[in-house]
């Protein structure tokens, strides 16, 4: 059976269109984190982040294409991607807005082996990784890593963003559908 298009069905995806699609898809938040080849910390907030495979353990992230964040975890070859929980919203918007200061503005640590600086305060867990893969597309730049160490930090809620605002799990209604 064939349907014919309707006006909200043939509607053309633009930049903007799209972004109101996933807006109403909520997803977790984290902050990706690494170090330039000087030492300096490096971190942007990240809602683009999935598993990819157990075995080896990977996950990946999509990171702005020419973003400074990026451009110094390829060149490490490692990240660490802060999974903040739900106290963590000023972290992720203070890493979201570019403040050049963000890393004097917030406690952090980089214990020895890890990948990049942990957000101690606001992140739930921590995911060190090495990059394996990179692909570009369109103005993103898909990492995939592969974890080689997952810290907990805190026993909290995570952190969610939809609908272009900011949750906590517990604030979500699973009755309602």
């Amino acid at each position: 059976m064939t349907t014919q298009p309707t006006a909200a069905t043939s509607t053309q995806a633009s930049p903007d269109a799209f972004r109101s699609l996933m807006s109403e898809f909520p997803t977790g938040v984290c902050t990706v984190t690494t170090r330039d080849l000087d030492g300096e910390p490096w971190g942007m907030t990240c809602s683009s982040v999935t598993s990819v495979s157990l075995a080896p353990p990977t996950l990946l992230v999509c990171l702005r294409a020419g973003s400074p964040t990026l451009q110094a975890l390829l060149n490490t070859g490692s990240f660490s991607v802060n999974f903040l929980h739900a106290q963590g919203q000023k972290t992720a918007e203070l890493f979201a807005s570019g403040n050049p200061d963000r890393f004097a503005l917030v406690p952090w640590d980089q214990p020895p082996g890890a990948c990049g600086p942990h957000l101690v305060r606001d992140a739930h867990t921590v995911a060190d990784c090495e990059v394996v893969l990179t692909q570009r597309m369109g103005d993103h730049v898909t990492v995939f890593g592969e974890a080689h160490r997952i810290t907990r930090q805190h026993i909290r809620p995570p952190l969610l963003y939809g609908q272009r605002q900011f949750r906590s799990w517990s604030q979500t209604d699973p009755s309602q559908t």
